[in-house]
Formats: C-alpha cells, structure tokens, sequence
C-alpha cells in the first residue's frame, strides 16, 4: 500500500495534465454539439462527472506537486540549499495545509511549497464534490422523470 501511495504522489504531477486537457476536450466537445438555442437548463450528469474528474485531477495534481516540492535524495541542509533557502532540517506537512519548510535552529522556516499549491487544491476539492453532488441530484431527477413519464395513469383490466 505504501508503495502504491508513493507511486501515485510520483507520477501524480505528470499524469493530471492529460487528464485535465482531456476531461476539458470532451467538455468542450459537448458544449459544441449542444443544440443552439436551447437555453439555460441544468448540466447532465455526465457533464457533472467531467467536471468532477478535472476537478479532481487538479486538486491530487497540485496536492502531489506541494508534498513532492521538497522530496529530494539530499540531506537536508543540501536539500535547503538547492532551494536557496537557509535551514538545518526540513519540517513536512503531508496533511491539508500541504506544507514543507527548511526550518534553521532559531526556528525560522522558509516555505518550499509555492503559493497557488494550496488553494488548487481546496478549491478542486471543492469543486469535485459539488460536481458529485450535482451529478447524483440530476441523476435522480431525470430517473424521477422518466419513470413518471412511463406511468400512464390507466389501470388495464
């Protein structure tokens, strides 16, 4: 198990991109094909999951980008030092604030996550689970529609 969470913070940076640019291709593709006119209406679920997908897939981007920013096979005072930051150990927060810090011994830190990690990540997990939500509420109403649309109301002796 451990290994496969290590693998999946690794390639994690790597693979979202394309899942991201294909998740907005195929919503793309779906706003194009939609029948002009037709209005403002609420999104399908399908639409719904896209969105949760490429919401998703940039929030685990961006969380194992900020966890892998100051992951090196240095010591830390090397790994600082390529940072360009001063400090004698490295503190990491793999939790939400993602957070990695060279920290010297009076206590002060520099932050080796960049700025935008965090808040990509809460607003894409944010984002994913309206998404979700949205996806199941307009699964069931259109499961609610069908099925009173099928019953005629006529009771067949």
């Amino acid at each position: 198990m451990a290994v496969f969470l290590l693998l999946t913070l690794t390639f994690a940076p790597l693979v979202t991109p394309f899942v991201v640019a294909g998740a907005a291709l195929v919503l793309a593709k779906r706003a194009y094909d939609r029948e002009l006119g037709s209005g403002l209406r609420l999104p399908d679920a399908m639409s719904c999951v896209l969105v949760a997908v490429l919401a998703g897939a940039a929030a685990l981007g961006a969380y194992a980008y900020g966890v892998t920013s100051g992951f090196y096979i240095l010591d830390p005072d090397q790994m600082c030092a390529a940072a360009g930051a001063r400090g004698d150990h490295v503190v990491t927060r793999p939790a939400l604030p993602v957070s990695v810090q060279c920290v010297t011994w009076k206590g002060e830190g520099t932050e080796l996550v960049p700025g935008w990690v965090n808040p990509v990540v809460y607003g894409g997990l944010a984002l994913c689970v309206l998404a979700l939500g949205t996806a199941v509420s307009s699964g069931l109403r259109r499961r609610t529609a069908q099925s009173s649309g099928s019953s005629t109301g006529a009771i067949s002796s």
